[in-house]
């Protein structure tokens, strides 16, 4: 049984039999002037490993204090993108023992790293840092941070269409793939003619049983709307449906 925690935003705990992978948990108060989030971690069994991803340095996206995760746990590693700055004088500055490092693996886009048993694959996000692809346990996870095919209203058309090329180009290894879990963008603040744009690619051209939209800004109403979009009737059951922080989902494996 595999679980699968909707924290906020794009906060996503999912917990297997071994293991924790946390993905993208920041300070929710960084957002109090948008949005309330309530979101935050359960309690986490001290046996299973656990590991955090953050994709890029965004402050909805990643927070200095997931460090002191690793306090009393030895069974830590963060997977972490490279413009995540983690300098010497900043970890001391900051109270950190610059032994914190030995448990961070950097990435960069367009990688593949192995950390313990896992394999994780990286792609080029369209604003910062990157999307996550990893095996583990038997099953394939993608977490797109901020990998989306970004179109805000008021931009203009050719603004959507670099995205949407940048976009396709960054999915083109997920393509012939299958996934078991798949974190992805339905950002409200697109408007009506573009907030549909990232995800509708994703579940029209990725093979992935269960997508969990994400980055909604506690709008989620915007989830049965893109439901409803046309093309969607056969599609939709594989979108999962999240309506408030601190949702717990159970996925038969």
């Amino acid at each position: 049984m595999t679980k699968v925690y909707y924290l906020m935003h794009s906060s996503f705990l999912v917990e297997l039999d071994d293991r924790y992978l946390l993905f993208d948990y920041f300070d929710r108060a960084v957002c109090s002037d948008l949005v309330e989030y309530r979101g935050s971690l359960p309690q986490l069994s001290p046996e299973k490993t656990l590991y955090v991803f953050a994709s890029h340095s965004h402050k909805d996206h990643w927070w200095l204090d997931n460090l002191k995760l690793a306090e009393g746990r030895e069974n830590i590693q963060f997977i972490l993108s490279k413009d995540i700055r983690l300098g010497k004088n900043y970890l001391i500055r900051n109270g950190y023992e610059l032994s914190i490092k030995e448990k961070i693996t950097f990435v960069a886009p367009l990688k593949k790293y192995h950390v313990d048993d896992m394999t994780i694959e990286t792609l080029r996000s369209t604003d910062a840092g990157v999307a996550f692809v990893i095996n583990v346990n038997g099953l394939n996870i993608y977490h797109a941070g901020d990998l989306n095919w970004w179109n805000a209203e008021g931009r203009g058309e050719l603004y959507g269409e670099v995205y949407g090329r940048e976009y396709k180009r960054a999915l083109k290894p997920l393509l012939n793939r299958h996934f078991d879990i798949g974190f992805v963008v339905l950002d409200s603040r697109m408007g009506e003619d573009g907030y549909f744009l990232g995800m509708e690619y994703f579940v029209k051209n990725i093979e992935c049983d269960y997508i969990f939209p994400m980055h909604m800004w506690g709008d989620y109403k915007w989830i049965e709307r893109f439901k409803g979009r046309p093309g969607m009737a056969n599609l939709k059951d594989r979108i999962i449906d999240i309506d408030q922080e601190n949702m717990i989902f159970e996925i038969e494996d």
